[in-house]
């Protein structure tokens, strides 16, 4: 049966649906919590990396809110040194996602301790294909998964959005043969080059070798049409990543007909995310503008119309507006 279109379903009801329950799932840590908290499940074995067990943990929308049925996989940041799945930026941000409505999952991959390259994005394509192959079990849609990376982890959710259907970036780290396919990319304050993460790669490489590598895991290398559609975000006062890389990325998407959007948060440092509340509030809202409107719900934005109308007359929603149907 065809789903109901949910603005349609609220305006007609007033209500709001509940999650759904999954405290059968085998990995289940369901509990009372408070109403404007996620239910976690924590520390699910998705894959393995050489000689380690990757884990997860799955944030679901807090009950009352219904849920979007897409799913955002979050990859920390730590320049490949440090860092891991509990970031607490990470679980800001899954905390302000899941208020409206998607479920997110924070995911480890290998440090450059831990493994050398590829093994970081064959982690990351080993979570995607977990996502989609137990899509159903956590409640979403196997063709809604946006991946997002800060930092470090962002160069890693660029390259996953510019490399889907390219084999050579798989891994064998589990769910073999399911897709690692991305609907959109989030970059938050990223990388978007391997040229500072030398520390990734071999020591026995040559200079030649090397230099193919970093281009190899650099995301720019990956720009054109099949790009998955992506938004940046980024401090205006971050000095560890500066802005102009994620602007640049933008426009070069733009030119190659990628939908692509940047949100600057204004004064915001690198790693704002762990404690500026207010701007973890602007950034949910602008992910969540940025993928509602070209996967969970699709609608473009109406055309201006030469005069007739402006902003009152035509907007979404709005009176003789384009509202979806």
């Amino acid at each position: 049966m065809k789903q109901m279109n949910r603005r349609r379903f609220v305006r007609a009801t007033g209500a709001v649906a509940a999650a759904p329950a999954l405290a059968s799932l085998p990995w289940s840590t369901a509990g009372a919590q408070d109403s404007g908290d996620p239910r976690v499940d924590s520390d699910i074995v998705f894959g393995r990396g050489g000689d380690i067990d990757l884990l997860l943990d799955v944030y679901h929308p807090p009950e009352g809110v219904t849920p979007k049925r897409m799913a955002v996989i979050h990859l920390f940041g730590g320049g490949f040194f440090v860092g891991n799945k509990n970031a607490g930026y990470i679980v800001n941000d899954a905390r302000a996602l899941g208020r409206l409505g998607y479920t997110n999952v924070s995911a480890n991959y290998r440090l450059q301790s831990e493994g050398s390259w590829p093994a970081q994005i064959h982690d990351t394509k080993a979570a995607i294909r977990w996502v989609r192959a137990n899509a159903a079990d956590i409640g979403v849609d196997a063709d809604k998964i946006a991946v997002a990376g800060y930092s470090a982890g962002g160069m890693l959710s660029l390259l996953a959005a510019g490399t889907n259907g390219m084999d050579e970036f798989e891994g064998d780290g589990g769910n073999g043969g399911v897709s690692s396919d991305v609907q959109a990319g989030i970059g938050v304050y990223p990388l978007t080059s391997a040229a500072t993460a030398g520390g990734l790669f071999p020591d026995d490489l040559t200079e030649d070798e090397r230099a193919r590598a970093m281009e190899a895991a650099s995301p720019t290398t990956y720009i054109g049409e099949n790009f998955a559609p992506t938004i940046f975000i980024h401090g205006t006062a971050d000095t560890t990543v500066p802005m102009s890389s994620s602007i640049d990325f933008v426009n070069r998407l733009h030119d190659a007909g990628v939908p692509a959007a940047l949100t600057l948060i204004q004064g915001a440092a690198h790693a704002f995310d762990n404690s500026a509340l207010d701007a973890v509030d602007v950034m949910a809202h602008s992910i969540d503008l940025f993928l509602d409107r070209l996967i969970v719900d699709p609608e473009p934005y109406p055309s201006f119309g030469g005069g007739r109308g402006g902003r009152g007359g035509r907007g979404r929603g709005g009176p003789g507006g384009a509202g979806r149907n």
